[in-house]
């Protein structure tokens, strides 16, 4: 058999902050020959003595591979640091947090110059990258062929989730995901405060709390299919107008144990004007529709 059917993909790697660290660290265990790039150069040093070939600039890094990923501070940084550089017959993959607009933009960006794009949301923390089992992945949108004819060095630090040919798609995926996590992170910090000042040892609480929020997040399949059929009231249980008669005793207890309720009380005025608007057999899906502008 050839000697070359045993050789791993080049590529090029730009950025090399906590994330792009990892992922490069990542890709040379593997055995990819990776190139890199990084504003500071003395970030570059250590991954040279792990094989890493060092460019002094961005242009000679881009042109040393077919594949460039790109993982830089925001979407600004990506265009000063790849404006002038000659892109044509490229397979850019923008690693960058950035919103679905930016994306979008930046995919066009790529083929005014040549080249293919794919834009990717990071759904993992540097820790978890090149981990096996750590549940770390990616999420890509845009080209389906650079997508394709990468898979492989693309799964190497994480698993992949191709969500689209829309290059925004893979920026809308993650940010969903977080803010979902936010409106999670929200909830256990009130839950917390309600039992700071009681002799309550907070590690206690934790397991019920864990627990309560794992045997609720069917909801999230449930609201799914209610938004895709269109019946709000469809299976539902505990409805509209008993949760917003129950949010009273939420507001009350806050006020008792001197807690804040300024994370609770936006999305009860959102089920209250639900409420208002006669549709108090339904779920609390509604509040979705309220949102969207």
């Amino acid at each position: 058999m050839n000697d070359n059917a045993f050789e791993k993909s080049p590529l090029t790697l730009l950025g090399l902050g906590a994330m792009g660290t990892a992922l490069a660290r990542a890709w040379l265990a593997a055995g990819h020959p990776l190139t890199v790039w990084n504003r500071g150069p003395g970030r570059a040093e250590p991954l040279a003595a792990e094989g890493a070939l060092v460019a002094p600039t961005a242009a000679e890094a881009v042109a040393a591979s077919g594949l460039v990923v790109v993982c830089l501070l925001d979407d600004a940084s990506v265009d000063e640091t790849l404006t002038d550089v000659d892109l044509a017959g490229k397979d850019l993959v923008d690693l960058t947090t950035s919103t679905p607009a930016q994306a979008r933009a930046r995919a066009a960006w790529a083929r005014e110059r040549g080249a293919r794009f794919l834009d990717g949301g990071i759904m993992a923390v540097p820790p978890m990258i090149g981990a096996p089992g750590s549940g770390a992945y990616v999420f890509y949108s845009g080209s389906r062929p650079l997508f394709d004819a990468h898979h492989d060095v693309l799964a190497v630090p994480a698993g992949t989730s191709y969500v689209g040919e829309d290059a925004g798609f893979a920026a809308l995926h993650d940010v969903a995901l977080l803010s979902a996590m936010y409106g999670m992170l929200a909830g256990i910090s009130h839950a917390f405060a309600l039992v700071r000042k009681e002799n309550i040892d907070p590690t206690t609480l934790a397991p019920l709390l864990a627990d309560w929020l794992v045997a609720m997040t069917p909801s999230v399949h449930a609201s799914a299919a209610q938004l895709a059929d269109g019946d709000y009231a469809r299976g539902v249980v505990s409805n509209l107008a008993m949760q917003v008669a129950g949010s009273a005793t939420l507001l009350r207890t806050a006020e008792e144990q001197g807690v804040s309720s300024e994370l609770l009380t936006p999305y009860l005025a959102l089920m209250k004007r639900l409420l208002a608007d006669g549709r108090g057999n339904e779920s609390t899906t509604g509040v979705v529709d309220l949102l969207v502008r």
